[in-house]
């Protein structure tokens, strides 16, 4: 028989529930943390408070009906998703794009992209008590959101490709304004970094905190900027190239630290790697065709199944599609970059003090509904 005895309770451990409303938690996500006094002993993300269930909802609609879908995966690469998931069908579909079409495609979620980094930067910032970073970095993401708004007609939560192409072509505005923007992005570098990478509060914020080594990033799939500060060059961009990136000069940064800090440097390197890839495809741009017309209204892949990876914001993400030759999914599943890069905080978090908790979690930019999918 069990022993009833119970065992004594150690009164100097307590939990704290941070989250789910707590603004530095990035989304409905709740940390159930165990503490001793400001240490914390245990860390257990708890998810699922804004599921949706996309992957089941891909099975009772139409491949087009399921556009609007991807981006709400993880909204803030709302439009690199949309990008994404038209590959994966055209893939499995055997659809062609028009050379046009596809560098639109990248301009567009390059800026996507850029936009992201943004809203992490200035979200982070105001995290760890800065105020005025976040007001240059919005004020910058504006100008990407207007660019944006502009030829998709949405400021968030984009579905502008097509299979076969883009909803809409664009034109010597959106040209000019884009190259526009990249010039004015370029002045701000010294802006960002004098105002936080060199601000002695921000550095003992970050440096030496929150470390990832290398065994812990691929032991939980960690991937994308926070795989990258581990000096892992790993970006799907690069590894299989995908679209027409295989034709452009650009670098993959990393950093070696594995810290809070390495990550921040990583993404604002991966923006200027964006503006360069941007510039290239605006300099080569074809003419022709946006969208293949002879794509039918409904999509009808045959019988098959298919896997494609790209690059979001947040690090790789598949697509696995299983076609059963009707005209709705057999099968939908997504491999999402942030559930990995939330989970390995378990181990990240035991012996590190509250505070800086929070700043170990903002730095892995993580996107709950990505994760809540």
């Amino acid at each position: 028989m069990a022993s009833l005895i119970q065992e004594p309770l150690d009164e100097r451990i307590y939990s704290l529930n941070l989250g789910p409303q707590h603004p530095s938690t990035h989304g409905v996500l709740r940390v159930l943390l165990r503490l001793d006094g400001e240490f914390i002993v245990d860390a257990d993300p708890i998810i699922g408070y804004g599921h949706r269930g996309h992957e089941k909802m891909a099975e009772n609609r139409t491949y087009e009906q399921f556009m609007p879908n991807a981006s709400r995966m993880d909204y803030l690469s709302g439009l690199i998703y949309n990008h994404g998931y038209t590959l994966a069908v055209e893939k499995l579909a055997g659809i062609e794009v028009p050379e046009r079409a596809r560098y639109i495609r990248v301009i567009c979620s390059e800026l996507n992209r850029i936009s992201s980094h943004l809203l992490w930067f200035g979200a982070y910032i105001m995290d760890l008590g800065g105020f005025t970073p976040f007001l240059y970095a919005f004020d910058d993401r504006e100008n990407i959101l207007d660019i944006l708004d502009r030829v998709t007609g949405s400021r968030l939560t984009y579905s502008y490709c097509r299979f076969g192409g883009v909803a809409r072509d664009i034109d010597e505005e959106f040209i000019t304004a884009t190259r526009a923007f990249i010039k004015r992005l370029r002045s701000r570098w010294a802006d960002y970094h004098n105002l936080v990478t060199k601000n002695v509060i921000f550095i003992h914020r970050v440096r030496n905190i929150g470390v990832i080594s290398p065994e812990l990033a691929l032991r939980y799939g960690v991937t994308g900027p926070c795989l990258r500060a581990c000096g892992f060059p790993f970006d799907m961009r690069k590894m299989e190239p995908y679209e027409i990136y295989d034709r452009f000069d650009f670098e993959i940064p990393t950093e070696t630290a594995c810290d809070a800090e390495a990550r921040y440097l990583v993404r604002l390197r991966e923006m200027e790697q964006s503006c360069r890839i941007i510039e290239q495809a605006l300099d080569q741009l074809p003419t022709g065709q946006h969208r293949n017309d002879k794509v039918p209204f409904k999509v009808k892949p045959p019988k098959g199944d298919v896997y494609f990876s790209f690059e979001s914001a947040r690090g790789q993400v598949g697509f696995y599609l299983v076609s059963d030759g009707t005209s709705y999914p057999y099968r939908l599943r997504a491999r999402v970059p942030s559930y990995g890069n939330l989970h390995v905080l378990v181990e990240v978090f035991k012996g590190t003090l509250v505070a800086d908790a929070i700043s170990i979690l903002g730095s892995v930019d993580i996107v709950v509904p990505e994760v809540d999918r």
